[in-house]
C-alpha cells in the first residue's frame, strides 16, 4: 500500500477529505518521528510502540573489496507491533 492509497483509505473510512487526511496523516508521522527522535517511547496500545536504539560502533567488511572497515555507532528507530496486531496477522 502507497501513502497515497491510504490517505484515500483513512478519507473513506473518517470521512475525511483527502486533503484533511494527508494533513492528519503526516502530522501523526511527523509527531512520531519527533517524539522518537527525542528518545520518547510512543506507544499505540494495540498497534505498537515506536523507540530509539544506539547501536555500538563494531568492525565490518566492505562485500566488494573484502576489506577491513570500522562502522560508527549510530542511533536507529525501532517498531515492535503490539499484541492486537500480532494476533491479526496470525489470525488463521
Amino acid at each position: 500500500m502507497t501513502k497515497s492509497e491510504l490517505i484515500e483509505l483513512i478519507s473513506k473510512d473518517a470521512n475525511l477529505t483527502k486533503a484533511d487526511a494527508s494533513r492528519v496523516l503526516e502530522s501523526t508521522i511527523n509527531a512520531i518521528m519527533k517524539a522518537t527522535k527525542n528518545e520518547q517511547k510512543v506507544t499505540l496500545i494495540g498497534f505498537g510502540t515506536f523507540t530509539l536504539t544506539e547501536r555500538k560502533a563494531r568492525k565490518g567488511r566492505n562485500p566488494q573489496t573484502g576489506e577491513k572497515i570500522d562502522i560508527p555507532a549510530s542511533k536507529t528507530p525501532k517498531f515492535v507491533a503490539g499484541r492486537v496486531f500480532k494476533d491479526l496477522i496470525n489470525e488463521k
